[in-house]
């Protein structure tokens, strides 16, 4: 880590008639995996779906690996709250998709889906369709089908929302045993303050909307992490942290509104 491998200076996204990201600025290192919190309706999910191009931001700028990016591109790849799968293909298929997209041979595609199949811990389960996976098993072939292109920065939306709390927790801890193999870029948007935390090397906390950056916690929390860390104090502090900043945002709009007043 240390080198910026994405940048957002002052993005904006706004609808007909409403404002959803307001001047938005971060940075994410090379290797670092960045979770985001905050209200729910502040913007989060739009804030991916801007960064991978699926929507046109109307201000600032997005800068991946030094090149302002605006439209979709293999060097990105998103996970989405529901797998999404295609019903009629296989896991090895539904991995294989996105590589045929892009027109990798048959052969290639195959192994690098064999491979990431054995990554994300579904060896056995090749030739077996969606339906006859479990909520968390979809989700891997998900996270395996963003990974086979081979992108520069990982985009989760909420990947484990909809999944029990047991198989959350679970998902969590493979999801940090993938990322710590592949070397991925990750940006992770979560409503959950402790799985953001448990996962992060940092947590960038948004305001209500219109979704600003209230603040940038970096948890205190060596690496590599089990689940057993969320019973540390140093978790709970940061925990408690951040749910003060979502629950008591007037002093985080009060300067705000400081900064905007020195601009104009």
């Amino acid at each position: 880590m240390g080198r910026k491998k994405l940048e957002l200076h002052e993005l904006s996204f706004s609808y007909t008639n409403l404002v959803a990201l307001d001047r938005v600025t971060f940075h994410v290192e090379e290797g670092e995996f960045v979770s985001i919190v905050g209200p729910s309706g502040c913007g989060k999910s739009t804030l991916l779906s801007v960064i991978d191009g699926l929507i046109p931001a109307t201000g600032g700028q997005i800068v991946l690996d030094g090149k302002q990016v605006s439209r979709p591109g293999r060097d990105r790849a998103m996970v989405f709250q529901e797998p999404s799968l295609l019903p009629w293909r296989t896991t090895l298929a539904n991995i294989t998709f996105g590589l045929e997209c892009h027109n990798i041979g048959r052969r290639e595609a195959r192994a690098r889906a064999h491979d990431l199949i054995s990554l994300v811990g579904l060896g056995g389960f090749s030739d077996v369709y969606p339906y006859q996976l479990s909520g968390g098993m979809q989700q891997r072939v998900n996270l395996a089908r963003a990974l086979a292109v081979d992108p520069e920065i990982l985009l989760m939306d909420e990947p484990f929302a909809a999944l029990d709390a047991q198989t959350r927790e679970l998902m969590q801890a493979e999801l940090l045993s993938v990322w710590k193999r592949t070397g991925k870029t990750v940006l992770f948007v979560t409503h959950q303050i402790d799985e953001a935390i448990y996962l992060a090397d940092r947590v960038i906390v948004f305001t209500g909307r219109p979704g600003r950056v209230a603040d940038i916690i970096t948890p205190q929390l060596p690496r590599p992490r089990d689940l057993s860390v969320k019973h540390q104090p140093e978790f709970l502090a940061s925990v408690q942290k951040i749910w003060s900043l979502i629950t008591h945002p007037t002093k985080t709009n009060e300067v705000q509104s400081l900064a905007d007043s020195a601009v104009q």
